[in-house]
């Protein structure tokens, strides 16, 4: 009977996860082909000769304010259910007042509506907390933004090929069957269970690593907003080939780390997005205009922007487990995508309409800055989540694994058996002052043992140390297997 009753769950689980995904995809589908920099916008402002500019700043800013209000009046996962629910329906009356002639109407129906579907993305974190079980999250996530933007390319081609009116029908369409899919979804979390016996919840500070995860957004999306205003432009006259093309290297990023194996080091990958985006405003600094050209500038800047995307949307993600409210950790962590969006494009806008280098410049110094970012990044979020996919695999082993790298390892590099006792504790994610009370010594007796294992091992820190153990683990794999 027990059994019957987990295996239903199991399916619940997975049903409501796949209904979250779904609802996502259609929602955030209609944010990013409309409102969020949108081509609908756009080809409906060129049909009436109007400037998108006070649109387009306007509704990020909107945007913006909706993700960051959500956390403090949505509490539990039915006034979550409520609000995506109310909001959907909102947008589609907003959109509906784009079928008439320009008007006071369309800014007050964009800002409004930019503002609820912010309040409603930050809402979903709800869901994607209590329909996906953690360290599962980046798969999820995955999903979500491949459909999304699958769904957007088709509602971008229909708007430009076709008519922008065309486009907007079909967006709408896109809302209603996400209120369809949104009314499925489950009113109240389920039931969390309780700690095994023996075990006791360890809290972290979360305030640190978000606060610095939260600068690191903005300052890596800056160049998104460039993009927009910057590079974007300048290939407007390949109408047929941007249409399509544009978000297909996001979502083959999107696709092949959702796929990578969990041994693979993903943190080396968000090095050479970094690398990307700089080539790819060197590449628009030096190469002409032809469609060669797009495909290569294209190419780098996007595939990079969806490794950073997954990274930022995934981490968020399982920071969901660290405090009972998830609309609040999703709206602040996804605003400063906004923000540096918003400012990325403010600065291109203004230097746009000159000849000048300065936004590949510009580029290039967010390069530099992110690049020293990256590493006190990785060790703060290290800290609050052990079993990331972008930060390590090694606690993921059956414990007779780790207990064989131990030993391994202790031998390579002449440990002390104490030193192997607390290099076992410190890969499992043990903090200074639990291996102190486990060991039954003092702190600084840890860190003296701790600095001699990273002074032995030639490693620096806790994440070196770990992805030490990661490449004796890798070898060792490879050789049983043949």
């Amino acid at each position: 009977m027990t059994e019957k009753r987990t295996n239903q769950r199991i399916s619940t689980v997975i049903n409501d996860r796949l209904l979250s995904v779904i609802v996502f995809s259609l929602f955030f589908s209609w944010l990013l082909a409309f409102p969020f920099e949108g081509r609908i916008l756009y080809a409906l402002a060129d049909n009436y000769n109007i400037s998108t500019g006070s649109f387009v700043f306007g509704t990020m800013a909107a945007h913006f304010a909706g993700l960051l209000a959500c956390g403090f009046f949505v509490r539990n996962m039915r006034t979550a259910k409520k609000l995506m629910l109310f909001s959907i329906v909102f947008c589609i009356a907003a959109s509906a007042v784009f079928f008439r002639p320009p008007s006071f109407l369309w800014t007050v129906a964009l800002l409004l509506a930019a503002f609820l579907v912010g309040c409603c993305v930050a809402a979903w974190g709800f869901y994607l907390k209590g329909c996906t079980p953690k360290n599962e999250r980046i798969k999820t996530m995955a999903d979500g933004l491949i459909f999304s933007n699958l769904l957007m390319i088709a509602l971008n081609m229909a708007a430009i090929h076709i008519s922008p009116h065309v486009g907007l029908g079909f967006s709408i369409l896109m809302l209603v069957a996400a209120f369809l899919f949104a009314l499925r979804l489950p009113k109240e979390e389920a039931p969390e269970e309780p700690p095994s016996s023996g075990q006791r919840e360890i809290y972290v500070s979360k305030g640190s690593p978000l606060a610095f995860l939260c600068l690191f957004i903005v300052v890596i999306t800056i160049n998104s907003g460039l993009m927009y205003q910057v590079q974007g432009p300048a290939f407007a006259h390949l109408e047929w080939l941007t249409s399509w093309y544009w978000a297909v290297p996001y979502i083959a990023a999107l696709f092949i780390m959702r796929n990578l194996p969990r041994k693979t080091n993903r943190a080396y990958i968000l090095y050479v997005a970094v690398a990307m985006i700089g080539l790819s405003f060197i590449a628009f600094l030096a190469l002409g205009r032809s469609w060669t050209d797009y495909l290569v500038v294209n190419t780098l800047m996007l595939g990079a922007c969806g490794v950073y995307d997954l990274f930022w949307w995934s981490i968020l993600g399982e920071m969901l487990e660290l405090d009972k409210n998830p609309a609040k950790i999703m709206g602040v962590g996804l605003s400063a995508n906004v923000l540096g969006v918003l400012l990325g494009g403010l600065i291109g806008n203004g230097v746009a309409s000159g000849q000048s280098h300065n936004p590949t410049l510009l580029a290039l110094g967010v390069v530099c800055v992110t690049l020293v970012l990256l590493p006190p990044l990785h060790t703060r979020l290290t800290t609050l989540l052990k079993n990331h996919a972008y930060l390590t695999t090694i606690t993921e082993m059956p414990a007779q694994e780790q207990t064989r790298l131990i030993c391994e390892f202790s031998i390579t590099e002449k440990l002390t058996e104490r030193e192997g006792e607390i290099a076992s504790l410190l890969i499992k994610g043990k903090t200074y002052r639990m291996i102190a009370g486990e060991l039954h010594v003092s702190e600084n007796t840890v860190k003296t043992h701790v600095k001699n294992i990273y002074s032995k091992a030639g490693v620096q820190s806790r994440t070196e140390l770990m992805n030490l153990l990661l490449n004796i683990h890798i070898p060792s794999t490879e050789s049983d297997s043949l």
